[in-house]
């Protein structure tokens, strides 16, 4: 497993959800000063640059319950509400498109290269505000910092490791299907043909060489599939060429997107935090996150300012998709008291810089109180 994979995990899952809630916000026709509010609020709080320095210090992953806390926690940070149903769907296709980014990369250290992408796209969102688009820039150093120098090798770990935090999800997204790159079963089709890494040459040809190293002799054989080189190996300037179109905006195209559950009962084993002996490391991480996320200032209830956003076509599907959630007493989640938090004097700093700047706020939702009403 490798130490330096929650950066990528984080920042790739959340241009992921940059990108849904832009598609959302403008098919629900929601003014444009209220939606780009939300997507800056949003930016802003995930790169806060300390809690940017503390996520990039070598670290286990998240574990997959605590990572959708903090993005139910983060997709809330604004004036946008989403209730539980859509926020599941949120999520889902935030995990799915990234398994597929993952999944396609032809080289591991590409998965740097996708990186990228969405950072470009964050930039973007976020190009009529100086001081988060700072916060951005500084994302970007951070990531040429810690992984420009990484061997194949390292970057292959990481993405073992990413594979093994998608292990087992396999949920349907309807442009995934629709372009014949998911099954029904929500397992990906890898293509067989198509381009090769940079440097790779095209298969189908064999070379003999004699004793001093010269080649006698080559032979071409049919190699089954079409393949084609690219003409140049990705940028990592900072507004450079990613070659890849990994990592970019999906639904730039004005599809509707749906997301849904195999209609078979699904057997999930129970995580470190939901058995009855959970891992005391899990709950370290937990009480960190609760730190580092506690000084977030949510908007008050009822606020004029709110408008919740719906992730479905109507409301009647977001209303049937609830219903269908397993009700929350189904889950055999531990509690962990953190209220009496014993912050170091670097913690507090850092949750004093975690909020918006300009949101009215009531007392905070502790993480792991959020945590167990999120299910």
């Amino acid at each position: 497993m490798s130490l330096r994979t929650l950066p990528l995990l984080f920042i790739n899952l959340g241009g992921e959800m940059m990108y849904i809630l832009d598609q959302r916000l403008r098919a629900q026709n929601i003014p444009p000063d209220k939606a780009k509010k939300v997507l800056h609020d949003i930016v802003g709080t995930m790169f806060n640059r300390r809690f940017m320095d503390e996520l990039f210090k070598p670290q286990e992953a998240y574990s997959k319950k605590a990572m959708r806390t903090v993005f139910d926690r983060l997709a809330h940070a604004s004036i946008m509400r989403l209730n539980s149903a859509s926020m599941d769907k949120l999520y889902d296709l935030m995990t799915m498109a990234f398994k597929y980014q993952v999944s396609l990369c032809l080289r591991p250290s590409d998965i740097m290269l996708v990186t990228l992408n969405h950072m470009d796209a964050m930039r973007t969102f976020v190009e009529e505000a100086p001081a988060i688009k700072a916060q951005v820039d500084n994302v970007f150093r951070l990531l040429i910092t810690n992984y420009s120098e990484l061997s194949q090798g390292e970057f292959h770990l990481i993405r073992q490791t990413l594979l093994g935090f998608f292990q087992d999800m396999h949920i349907r997204v309807s442009i995934f299907l629709k372009d014949k790159v998911q099954n029904t079963n929500g397992r990906f089709v890898l293509p067989c043909s198509g381009p090769l890494p940079f440097g790779a040459e095209i298969p189908g040809t064999i070379r003999l060489y004699n004793a001093d190293g010269n080649m006698s002799k080559s032979v071409n054989f049919p190699s089954g599939g079409t393949y084609s080189g690219p003409v140049k190996e990705g940028s990592t300037e900072i507004r450079g060429d990613r070659v890849t179109k990994l990592g970019t905006n999906m639904y730039s195209l004005s599809r509707p997107v749906e997301a849904s559950l195999p209609t078979s009962k699904v057997t999930v084993a129970p995580s470190d935090l939901e058995s009855n002996n959970p891992d005391p490391v899990a709950k370290a991480e937990l009480n960190l996150l609760a730190h580092l996320m506690g000084g977030i200032k949510e908007t008050k209830a009822g606020q004029k300012s709110e408008f919740r956003l719906n992730l479905f076509s109507t409301d009647e599907e977001e209303e049937q998709a609830a219903a269908m959630r397993p009700p929350d007493e189904s889950y055999n989640v531990v509690n962990i008291d953190a209220s009496k938090k014993q912050q170091s004097e670097e913690l507090s700093k850092i949750m004093g810089d975690f909020h918006i700047e300009s949101s009215d706020a009531n007392a905070d939702d502790d993480l792991l109180e959020l945590m167990d009403s999120a299910y």
